[in-house]
Formats: C-alpha cells, structure tokens, sequence
C-alpha cells in the first residue's frame, strides 16, 4: 500500500509540541492519507479540519476512520496544489507528502502565494530525517527541526503583522 500513516510515537510528539495550539482552531490536514493527524487534531478539540489527498483509497480510508471515531470533517479527493488556491485559511496545517518528492516546496510556496495560514498558524510538515524543508519566506519563519528515528518534523509560523 503506498500510504504510509506517521507512527504513533512521531505523531504523540507533534502533539506534545503543538498541544496549546489546537483546541477551538481550523485545521488542513494535506496529503491526509488515513486522516490520522487531522483526526487526532478534532479529537483533542480543533474547531474543524479539512482532509485533502489526490488518492481515492485515501480519500475511503478518511472517511472510514472518521465515521470509526464520531468525528466529522471535510473531504476532498483533491490535488494538494490545486486546492491551496481554494479562499479557506486555517490555524494548522499538517503536510506529510511522498517523501522523496519534490512537493514539499512547492506546497509551501503554494501555502505562502495563496495566504492560507493565520498569522500565528503553525504548519507541521513531515519529512524523512535526511530532508529538512525550507521556509517559503518572509513571513513565514520555521519555529523549529525535531529528529524522530528515520523521520524529521520541521515547524513553521507566519509571524505577526503580516496579514493583508
């Protein structure tokens, strides 16, 4: 199966990190694969989130995990790129694309031309440990890199005062 969940150690640690800025917050979970972080995001209070990837048997196993928890979000079988031209912002992204692709600036430059990101939002993005993203720049600052095994979480904020 090409999907590939965040192990539950690496996932409870961006939790840990992120725990003060998800109740009552909207969140994108890209390239969402089987909802897992989006899930756990509504489970510990987020206001809503949105569930995106391009694979229809993602897209199923969203939906499944969703209906298994009682919890309600929005999916789309979209392609990342294109639904980041969408109006929505959010307080929380969460991009985990193919390791090894070449996605990972796109999406954020996408993230940074289409302003999708609350000022104060934080973007947690998934690599494999040898890939460390760069930000998109000004106003997006990365807030920190963080090692777990054969995968690296590198957050990001838009910083203050910068929202047109």
């Amino acid at each position: 199966m090409d999907i590939r969940p965040t192990a539950d150690q690496v996932k409870e640690s961006v939790f840990n990190i992120i725990q003060g800025d998800v109740e009552g917050r909207s969140c994108l979970d890209l390239f969402s694969g089987t909802g897992q972080m989006g899930i756990e995001a509504l489970s510990r209070g987020a206001a809503g989130c949105v569930f995106v990837d391009a694979d229809r048997t993602a897209v199923k196993l969203t939906k499944l995990n969703l209906e298994k928890t009682g919890l309600q979000g929005q999916v789309f079988q979209a392609d990342a790129l294109r639904f980041l031209e969408s109006r929505e912002k959010y307080d929380l992204i969460f991009i985990d694309p193919p390791y090894r692709s070449d996605l990972y600036g796109k999406v954020l430059q996408r993230i940074k031309d289409f302003d999708k990101l609350h000022t104060g939002g934080i973007m947690v993005v998934e690599s494999s440990a040898d890939y460390e993203p760069e930000s998109p720049g000004a106003p997006y600052v990365k807030l920190r890199s963080y090692r777990y095994g054969k995968v690296r979480i590198t957050t990001f904020t838009k910083s203050e005062g910068s929202e047109p």
